[in-house]
């Protein structure tokens, strides 16, 4: 497999400026490469954008410790560039393990983001009638037949795109495991990836992770799934979600919201022009994070649900540490947060969390255990 790194951000210091940079963040873009086993496009060889925060000190020590080398796995239609490095106050997640020290990586499955998109996904006629309806007039004419009828990627793709990332920074950083943070449907692609690899995996840390017990072992008939290769959603459709999700006053900021929506569209170039502005991801035919799975489990795992998350309810995710077979392991019902946790105001609970577990195998000194924060 041949790896192409490009390297946005060049810190020239010199050993005096040193001292005073060390604490200095360096964003570096990576794009490794990877034949496709999206349907679609399956043998072509397509890009993995991976976004890398670490400090200027962590990287002229001669790089981090082997157990402080961390990947972030993103949910169902936000980029984890997006997720998990918003420019807007302490509210970075990547920085803010970054400054303890963290070689941090994030990665864009294929279809979302930075990385390759396959061309059905710049088709309107691939989205479902009803999102049709929204572009008709200005994009389309009126309805159309799809030009690829089904579901744009896989979970098995998606295992195959973390799996080449996994490869290039364990030897990139010459490391045997990483530590993988992932968010909503981030949760049956980490763990479920962890499952297979465990050689490769140190600690898991899930923020919402979609767990459902009545997964399938085994691939469905159909794969993909017939139906909308992709969908979009609208800044008012953003803000919508996460409106009907507050539970408490004061549970986000305007600045946090307007700072996660400009990285939004600035991370794709083709939706930012239809309408007002969209985010366009693809629709994924999922199987195999099921109870047996998760039972066999023991990587120490950490998880976490928003009180008023009403896109994957917080009992999964209790069912979900009943489940598992690691005696390492927290759950932690995070006050006054939504599925949206990392960008409300309790997001510093949830990151010094993560802290905690990612080098102490422990939240608030207990390694197995039910907590609630920020009560």
């Amino acid at each position: 497999m041949k790896l192409r790194t490009v390297v946005l951000l060049i810190l020239c210091l010199t050993s005096a400026g040193f001292a005073d940079d060390g604490d200095r963040l360096l964003r570096l873009d990576h794009y490794v490469q990877v034949h496709s086993t999206v349907p679609a496009i399956t043998g072509q060889l397509t890009e993995i954008y991976v976004r890398e925060v670490v400090e200027a000190g962590t990287v002229l020590r001669g790089g981090p410790a082997a157990d402080r080398v961390a990947l972030f796995i993103h949910g169902a239609g936000t980029p984890a560039e997006v997720s998990f490095d918003v420019p807007y106050q302490d509210y970075s997640w990547m920085a803010y393990l970054a400054h303890a020290g963290f070689d941090v990586f994030s990665m864009d499955m294929t279809g979302y983001g930075r990385s390759t998109r396959p061309a059905a996904m710049s088709d309107p006629c691939n989205l479902s009638k009803a999102q049709q309806a929204l572009y008709v007039r200005f994009l389309i004419p009126a309805a159309c037949d799809a030009t690829y009828p089904h579901q744009m990627t896989t979970i098995a793709s998606d295992w195959h795109d973390i799996d080449a990332v996994v490869d290039h920074v364990r030897a990139l950083r010459h490391v045997d495991k990483l530590n993988l943070l992932a968010w909503s449907l981030g949760g049956p692609r980490a763990a479920g990836y962890a499952a297979q690899h465990a050689d490769k995996v140190a600690k898991l840390v899930l923020l919402a992770p979609a767990y459902n017990r009545a997964s399938k072992a085994d691939a469905p008939a159909q794969v993909p799934a017939n139906g909308a290769a992709f969908n979009t959603q609208s800044r008012a459709e953003f803000i919508a979600n996460w409106d009907r999700q507050v539970g408490c006053p004061d549970q986000y900021a305007a600045g946090a919201l307007d700072s996660v929506w400009s990285e939004m569209i600035a991370s794709d170039p083709v939706g930012a022009t239809w309408g007002t502005g969209v985010r366009r991801a693809p629709q994924v035919t999922t199987w195999g994070w099921t109870t047996a799975v998760v039972a066999k489990t023991q990587i120490p795992t950490l998880m976490v649900s928003g009180a008023h998350d009403r896109q994957v309810n917080p009992d999964r995710v209790r069912e979900l540490y009943a489940d598992l077979g690691s005696p390492k392991k927290i759950f932690i019902d995070l006050a006054c947060s939504s599925h949206n946790a990392m960008w409300e105001k309790n997001h510093l609970l949830l990151f010094s969390a993560s802290l905690e577990w990612l080098t102490k195998g422990t939240v608030q000194g207990k390694q197995e255990g039910m907590l609630r924060l920020g009560y």
